[in-house]
């Protein structure tokens, strides 16, 4: 099985808001409305209880990142909602650019954020639909119990 296949995301989310990116400069500001709508404050305050919103962070700025660099702009990054969980999916106008983990390199020379998003996500996938590509990913903002 691959590891990124081609598939949508479930539908029961609500969209939050989407946000244009053209370049690399503006994922800070990307992060920083990311914190502000899952957690109140455009900083990390409280790191023991909210590091789940900082698992979508990272996956945020990974599938951003690949898309400004791989993709094509524009770029649209998307949140929504759907209970305790997130979604996060970022589109560009690449569609025949599919997502592709590093294979075979040497891990200094980078390639490996499709992994850490696998990894970090509890649901992933990709698709393409009128002329652009979407990579997606699913974190769950439930409490965990230590």
């Amino acid at each position: 099985m691959a590891l990124w296949q081609s598939a949508r995301p479930p539908t029961a989310f609500a969209e939050i808001w989407c946000q244009q990116l053209c370049s690399l400069g503006e994922l800070a500001g990307l992060r920083a409305r990311l914190r502000r709508s899952m957690t109140g404050s455009a900083t990390v305050l409280h790191p023991e209880r909210d590091h789940w919103s900082e698992r979508l962070v990272l996956i945020a700025d990974e599938l951003t990142s690949n898309a400004l660099r791989h993709g094509g702009t524009p770029v649209a990054a998307i949140l929504a909602r759907d209970g305790d969980e997130w979604l996060i999916a970022v589109r560009d106008s690449r569609p025949d650019v599919p997502p592709t983990p590093a294979k075979g390199r040497d891990p200094g020379l980078g390639g490996f954020g499709l992994y850490l998003v696998a990894d970090l996500s509890v649901a992933h996938g990709w698709f393409a639909d009128l002329g652009r590509k979407t990579a997606w990913a699913v974190v769950d903002g439930r409490p965990t119990t230590a």
